[in-house]
């Protein structure tokens, strides 16, 4: 390990963010453009014990919130794989999925590993399409579920 490469003590270098790689359940990995919506939130509660002198409340945490996650990426023709998993939604009725992202390092292994439990398909979006137009189709991906849990390679 030396300073040169950025490995030795206190020369640690953030990640870049451009390569990573999604899969859902077991299946192979899929490139995607964006993938935003990473977040945990947790809300805070106000309480106040009936017999506290203070006038005033004391702040606990409450239940956690997560965002849904947004996965953009490139359309292709004949692929519908983000169709087909939002056209088997009905009510109350889903094929839940593990959904694993994965930060690449330099190397291709992972660095940084976030885990979706339980996701399901809330919306998926075409693209806009326009006569004049240069740009490539781009499908857009949103997902509920039901927890993050995140590894560091």
């Amino acid at each position: 390990m030396s300073a040169k490469d950025g490995t030795g003590p206190g020369t640690a270098w953030p990640l870049p963010k451009f390569h990573f790689e999604v899969s859902f359940g077991d299946g192979a990995p899929i490139g995607f453009q964006e993938v935003s919506g990473l977040d945990v939130e947790t809300r805070p509660l106000d309480d106040r014990a009936g017999n506290s002198p203070a006038f005033s409340s004391v702040k606990m945490p409450g239940i956690r919130k997560t965002a849904n996650v947004t996965l953009k990426k490139g359309g292709f023709a004949g692929d519908s794989t983000l169709w087909d998993w939002v056209a088997e939604v009905k009510i109350n009725t889903v094929e839940r999925r593990a959904v694993t992202i994965r930060l690449l390092d330099e190397a291709g292994a992972p660095a940084m590993i976030w885990r979706l439990v339980n996701a399901f398909p809330v919306k998926v979006q075409g693209t806009d399409l326009k006569a004049e137009g240069n740009e490539v189709v781009i499908e857009t991906l949103e997902l509920a579920h039901e927890g993050i849990t995140i590894e560091t390679g």
